[in-house]
């Protein structure tokens, strides 16, 4: 399994175009953080969690030729925005993008992009199939996915388990029969917003505590705020084993 950070940061905080303080006005790399969302390949199957704002931006970057499925863990713009620019994908492919969303989400989606699915197939526009997302284990393009409840303040979210990589974005709390679904994991990815504290993401701290708990062999964090600090000199901070994320980052599992 090969996975890659398509980004790492977020829209929470001053706007980056607004913004000039010096990770916003960093040159290193790691301080350039698109929206959050990742690509994960497995079996010869492309799966994207979230297409967000820079969906476009990040496909061309990473020169993605193949996409099989979006994931959406949750309906907020900064994860959903892209969803139209799933059309280069159908023209490439010339087949419709299977789309799992759980039903509230779906309505968003529908409310968002209604030309999508009013049922008129004027050329050109997305083509797209949705599919249930239930809190169990089920099978995307023969791959066995494990949703993981989390709660993003009262929000229900969706973080996924793909065989030994849990990804987990805009999370508060996670009860503890969620946690079991995390346990045994190889790698995980869990939402860090800053150090100071949220509403509705955990801190810095919090994710470190979740990591530990959860005994991962590798835990990397994202959905990153400027308000967290420059990437190298948070990394010389984190505990053996725990990584803060950058947008083009690769791991294989």
């Amino acid at each position: 399994m090969k996975i890659t950070f398509l980004g790492t940061g977020t829209s929470q905080g001053v706007p980056v175009i607004a913004c000039k303080c010096e990770v916003c006005t960093s040159p290193d790399y790691q301080n350039n953080r698109l929206r959050t969302s990742v690509m994960v390949e497995v079996n010869n199957k492309v799966f994207v969690i979230d297409s967000g704002p820079d969906f476009r931006m990040q496909m061309l970057r990473e020169e993605v030729h193949q996409l099989d499925a979006i994931l959406f863990t949750h309906e907020h713009k900064d994860h959903v925005a892209g969803l139209d620019d799933v059309r280069a994908f159908n023209f490439k492919q010339d087949r419709e993008i299977d789309v799992y969303a759980e039903q509230r989400v779906q309505s968003a989606l529908k409310n968002e992009f209604s030309y999508i699915f009013s049922g008129i197939n004027y050329p050109g526009i997305p083509r797209v199939v949705l599919h249930d997302i239930p809190n169990e284990e089920m099978v995307v393009q023969g791959v066995s996915v494990l949703p993981i409840r989390v709660m993003h303040f009262k929000l229900p979210v969706f973080g996924f388990r793909i065989g030994d990589f849990t990804y987990i974005t805009d999370a508060k709390t996670i009860s503890e029969e969620e946690k079991q679904k995390i346990k045994g994991s190889k790698i995980l990815v869990l939402n860090a917003l800053r150090k100071e504290e949220h509403i509705s993401h955990f801190t810095l701290a919090e994710a470190i505590a979740l990591a530990q708990e959860v005994g991962a062999e590798s835990t990397y964090f994202t959905h990153i705020s400027h308000q967290l600090g420059l990437h190298d000199e948070v990394q010389a901070e984190l505990p053996e084993g725990m990584f803060l994320a950058y947008d083009g980052l690769k791991l294989i599992s």
